[in-house]
């Protein structure tokens, strides 16, 4: 197991996307987002059920960060409750993983 990390967030429209991205890469809480999209989400919200399209982002990061990243994310992301999921990575190329130790803070 490693210390990295994927945190998955979706947004409703391409520009919210890219400014979290944006922040979270300046911040250095990312090394590296990427957004996909756009995606099809059908989800319960409030009693009903609901289709959307949605823009992920797939940020990684490392554990110690978590809080801070789920912070910075809910400061800009513009939903009542985002989806903000932590996944550990469990291995990866030693090289990417080097870099991305590099990449954010410490």
């Amino acid at each position: 197991m490693t210390d990295a990390i994927q945190v998955i967030t979706t947004t409703e429209n391409r520009e919210d996307a890219d400014r979290i991205a944006q922040r979270l890469v300046e911040d250095r809480l990312a090394a590296c987002v990427q957004v996909l999209g756009p995606i099809s989400s059908t989800y319960r919200w409030q009693g009903t059920v609901e289709t959307a399209q949605e823009w992920q982002c797939l940020v990684k990061s490392r554990r110690q960060l978590y809080d801070q990243l789920e912070e910075a994310i809910r400061r800009i992301h513009p939903y009542d409750e985002p989806e903000i999921l932590a996944l550990p990575v469990l291995a990866g190329s030693e090289g990417y993983l080097a870099w991305l130790g590099k990449q954010v803070r410490d």
